[in-house]
């Protein structure tokens, strides 16, 4: 038996900040992960914004900030493109991997003890906290105060303390991902966006540059929807020869929570951290940034329970409140957007194009609804019946 102030399950992106953070603060740490290797197997297109990156503090190195990004390009059903450019760097893509494994560091260097092929087989509370058993290659049992559950979007850890983590089918995305060499494409500075229900029902297609002729080429589809992401993601590649020509020197899958947002993340001795928390933008998928944040938020969470020496949930779910205050409404919000985009057809999105600028796009993803209801009202006074759909989601609650 070993004993730790906190027990952390899952070492992707939310566990390992999680981690490095509490160890900061004083804590002794453990975060345990059943994958042999951090990083591996990647689920993401790769994205960061340079706003999650400098709220972290973090300096982007060469070995993991692969691309800068300056903005994105945007094709509707018909190929028209819609180009939003700034004039700095606002986001990069990474290799995973060495992010991953550059997060690791950092919390071994605070303190924090690092296991893989530590798979958590068992977890439950006793008086003074909670105690997981571990299997496979750091095989044993492990007593702490508390426990970060960072396993994912069903999170069995979660399950297991009595917390239920469900999410809808509706609610999920199902995503595949190649990493492609020697293909072509223009501005690699942009991530290229391409959008369509016969391209990606729910969906988009993308492509992230890692250099000129490298780049995550991939798809995301509502995992509700007929037909497999890899069928629709073969299919669109065949139509672009400048993609089809390509190596493919890595695959990746997996499923992505685009809504389910969760009103309770917290019981005690315990707080539930990034995927496992749904805390995901809806519209683009993107989750590395914010589950970064609540994991500072929980490490936070947690040096108020340890100074009052009291792990209930009447404590933690302070953890709760500061994040929906700070974010979860925003998302909230942008869920909104993404029932509005579902129900357009693809004549819709091609009205969108030649109806709004790029600007007017961004801002319409902001997930400001007033705003976004202004500027519909506007710019859609000639197309009235595609301004009563989208007023519909932005004017009230669906859901």
């Amino acid at each position: 038996m070993e004993e730790f102030d906190i027990v952390i399950v899952g070492a992707s992106v939310a566990g390992l900040r999680a981690a490095e953070q509490a160890a900061k603060k004083g804590f002794s740490v453990i975060c345990l992960d059943r994958k042999q290797e951090i990083g591996v197997p990647k689920q993401c297109g790769e994205g960061l914004g340079c706003g999650h990156i400098k709220r972290m503090g973090l300096k982007p190195g060469r070995e993991w900030a692969a691309q800068p990004i300056k903005g994105a390009a945007l094709y509707t059903p018909k190929g028209k493109k819609v180009e939003v450019l700034y004039d700095k760097v606002v986001g990069y893509v990474l290799e995973r991997k060495a992010f991953e494994k550059h997060l690791a560091k950092r919390a071994a260097k605070a303190g924090a003890l690092i296991r893989t092929r530590s798979n958590v087989t068992g977890i439950k509370r006793e008086k003074a906290g909670v105690r997981a058993k571990v299997e496979d290659l750091f095989s044993g049992e492990y007593r702490a105060k508390m426990v970060f559950a960072c396993d994912g979007p069903t999170s069995w850890t979660a399950n297991q303390l009595g917390l239920p983590i469900k999410i809808r089918r509706e609610d999920l995305d199902s995503g595949i991902q190649y990493e492609m060499a020697g293909i072509d494409f223009p501005q690699p500075n942009l991530i290229h966006l391409w959008f369509g229900n016969n391209i990606a029902p729910r969906g988009y297609c993308w492509l992230f540059p890692k250099g000129k002729h490298h780049a995550n080429v991939g798809i995301g589809i509502g995992a509700h929807v007929k037909g497999s992401a890899l069928s629709y993601l073969n299919k669109w590649i065949d139509s672009r020869p400048e993609i089809k020509k390509g190596s493919v020197i890595e695959v990746n899958s997996g499923v992505i929570p685009v809504g389910g947002l969760l009103e309770k993340m917290t019981s005690d001795n315990m707080i539930v951290i990034g995927d496992a928390a749904h805390q995901v933008n809806p519209i683009h998928g993107g989750g590395m940034g914010l589950a970064m944040e609540a994991a500072d938020l929980a490490a936070e969470t947690a040096k108020k329970a340890f100074d009052k020496n009291n792990f209930s949930d009447s404590v933690l779910q302070e953890y709760n409140s500061i994040w929906w205050k700070q974010t979860g409404n925003k998302l909230k919000r942008i869920l909104q957007i993404r029932y509005m985009m579902e129900s357009m057809s693809d004549r819709d999105f091609e009205n969108i194009a030649e109806s709004f600028t790029a600007e007017d796009i961004m801002k319409l993803q902001s997930g400001s609804l007033v705003e976004s209801a202004k500027m519909v009202s506007k710019k859609l006074i000639k197309k009235p019946a595609l301004m009563k759909t989208m007023l519909r989601y932005l004017t009230r609650e669906k859901r």
